[in-house]
């Protein structure tokens, strides 16, 4: 289908041109990582959901304190809190000085690019979520379910269409919704419109926790 090879190919170039010429800031947040807190450059994340349910390890920069999955397993008030809050936690105690700053401006995600040169996620589609999310949340939200159907057709994105649209602010159900949306339009014009509208959105730290 002549949109998948325009969208792989969109994909591994803009990738790879981010990847070089954004590699000094890659090692300055590596380094700042490093000096802030104890543990890894990278997060220890569970699996991601991918195209037809496919699990897949996630690139992150550590924005967390270490061993911060046991610390929340642990917390019954910080898991109820995350669970409550679509899998968000507001002024999260986890989060290290360095961590707040890249996730305000989604720093963190950009390791991505790996996963998007490996043909795991895109730079533009749904949400990668974890499949303990959708399996919770379908059984929230009933009516979600053709949603996720529909998500899960298509690989993850890097930035999609509710990222520009409020990130956190969004419920699941609007957020499947919209996502779901996205697959079924299949446009690389869409595309670059999203990825136009990520820069201010990222500048602007709108809906970031």
């Amino acid at each position: 289908m002549l949109y998948d090879f325009l969208k792989r190919a969109l994909d591994i170039i803009v990738s790879a041109v981010s990847l070089v010429f954004l590699s000094p800031l890659v090692l300055i947040i590596a380094l700042a990582i490093t000096l802030d807190s104890k543990g890894p450059i990278f997060a220890e994340t569970p699996k991601r959901a991918g195209k037809t349910g496919k699990l897949f390890n996630i690139y992150k920069f550590r924005s967390m304190v270490e061993n911060a999955q046991e610390i929340l397993d642990n917390n019954p008030q910080l898991l109820e809190e995350y669970k409550k809050n679509n899998y968000k936690i507001f002024k999260d105690p986890r989060v290290t000085r360095v961590g707040k700053f890249i996730r305000k401006y989604s720093l963190d995600e950009f390791p991505q690019i790996v996963n998007i040169l490996k043909g795991e996620m895109s730079m533009v589609g749904p949400r990668a979520y974890y499949p303990y999310e959708l399996e919770e949340q379908s059984m929230k939200y009933p009516q979600s379910r053709k949603y996720v159907k529909i998500i899960l057709s298509g690989k993850p994105g890097l930035t999609g269409v509710w990222q520009v649209s409020g990130r956190s602010n969004i419920n699941f159900e609007k957020r499947v919704e919209m996502d779901a949306k996205y697959v079924e339009r299949r446009s690389i014009l869409y595309d670059f419109w999203i990825m136009l509208k990520t820069i201010p959105a990222v500048l602007s730290g709108r809906g970031a926790v």
